[in-house]
């Protein structure tokens, strides 16, 4: 093996000791740091061959945590996989194993929850629902599915005025 191409191999297994990458993150970054195009061909295959890149995994992997620690929906984290470099097969895999085991209505639950914290957490008129739904479907997910737990929680929110005696 050259000396170019193990410095970008060597590059390229430092940079994946920090955290994991995706195949077209780790020729980019390889590419920034100036080695030739030859050496991350070289070295890019040989990662993937010692299974230090995984697409699948990494895809696995980040849908996972944008959708159980950052509560995003499926078209948001669609998104984001295809902004690291996956491919759209192996994102659509990954989004299929990801969301199949996670209950998606109680995902949107969360989520609301976490824009109406605080005193005042209920709905309070038209403007903040229409925000709440603004915000919700830009966190990916569908807006007949917000709107749906929008007017849930709508209908939850509202406190019954005594009764005159």
């Amino acid at each position: 093996m050259s000396d170019p191409v193990r410095a970008a191999y060597a590059a390229g297994l430092a940079m994946l000791a920090r955290r994991e990458l995706s195949e077209a993150q780790v020729r980019e970054r390889l590419a920034r740091r100036e080695h030739a195009a030859e050496a991350i061909e070289s070295a890019v295959s040989r990662l993937r061959e010692v299974g230090a890149v995984d697409d699948r995994r990494v895809a696995r992997n980040a849908a996972l945590t944008e959708a159980k620690i950052k509560s995003r929906g499926r078209a948001r984290i669609c998104r984001h996989l295809q902004a690291i470099g996956i491919a759209t097969d192996v994102a659509d895999e990954a989004l299929d194993e990801v969301f199949g085991a996670l209950d998606e209505s109680a995902l949107l639950e969360r989520a609301l929850g976490r824009r109406l914290r605080g005193p005042a957490a209920r709905i309070r008129d038209a403007a903040h629902f229409r925000r709440l739904l603004q915000a919700l479907v830009r966190q990916g997910f569908s807006p007949s599915a917000v709107i749906t737990a929008l007017k849930a929680r709508a209908k939850r929110d509202v406190v019954p005025e005594d009764e005159p005696e």
